[in-house]
């Protein structure tokens, strides 16, 4: 009888990767991602502000992130920025699979000068987003800080995540929400980390996420 114990290496041979292209009349998407990379990114989103954001995901998650969008920027960023959170979210479903073996809950409190944000995430398979940020500003650079919330709104519908966004201080638009990804991101890092003592096994009691 076969008793052999998974490994972290037998986990570490499954690659974490996903490609999902999204085409709809409004927006044309292309998302790569390797969930185990090291904070590479190829960002062209035609906003500027949010490719800085979503350069933030990449390198403090230590995602290796490409994302290749032609959106109706000639309306507004609505649609550009939700599509983008829809199949970045579609890509991380894909990509983590059954989710054996990741520690699934992740938080950070990430601080920027004056400005301080607090990220919690649960890969719990049920979307749910909860996200208290009162921004100084209505636009950073060419983002409506509207659309932050409708892109976490897209991704948790497709994640499939329970996310808890809170700007606890700030006056700096900028600031807030540089922190606010920056905490999603490492609050992402640690949820997806592999956890040893779990090698194998799905962090449920349910048996399934």
């Amino acid at each position: 009888m076969n008793t052999a114990v998974p490994t972290m290496a037998d986990a570490g041979a499954l690659e974490r990767t996903a490609e999902v292209q999204r085409n709809t009349a409004e927006t044309r998407i292309k998302v790569a991602i390797n969930l185990d990379g090291t904070g590479k990114a190829r960002l062209h989103s035609g906003i500027g502000f949010l490719d800085h954001m979503l350069d933030q995901i990449a390198r403090h998650g230590l995602i290796d992130l490409d994302i290749d969008c032609e959106g109706d920027l000639h309306i507004d960023g609505h649609h550009t920025v939700e599509d983008i959170g829809i199949t970045l979210g579609q890509a991380f479903a894909k990509a983590v699979g059954d989710k054996k073996g990741i520690r699934r809950y992740g938080h950070a409190y990430v601080p920027l000068d004056e400005a301080l944000s607090r990220v919690v995430i649960d890969f719990s398979g049920r979307p749910g987003l909860h996200m208290e940020v009162k921004f100084t500003a209505g636009s950073i650079g060419q983002l409506d800080t509207q659309l932050v919330y409708e892109f976490f709104q897209g991704f948790v519908n497709h994640a499939g995540v329970t996310l808890h966004i809170d700007n606890l201080k700030g006056f700096n638009a900028h600031h807030q929400c540089e922190t606010i990804f920056k905490a999603f991101a490492r609050a992402l890092r640690f949820a997806l980390e592999r956890d040893e003592r779990m090698a194998g096994v799905i962090p449920s009691t349910k048996g399934a996420l």
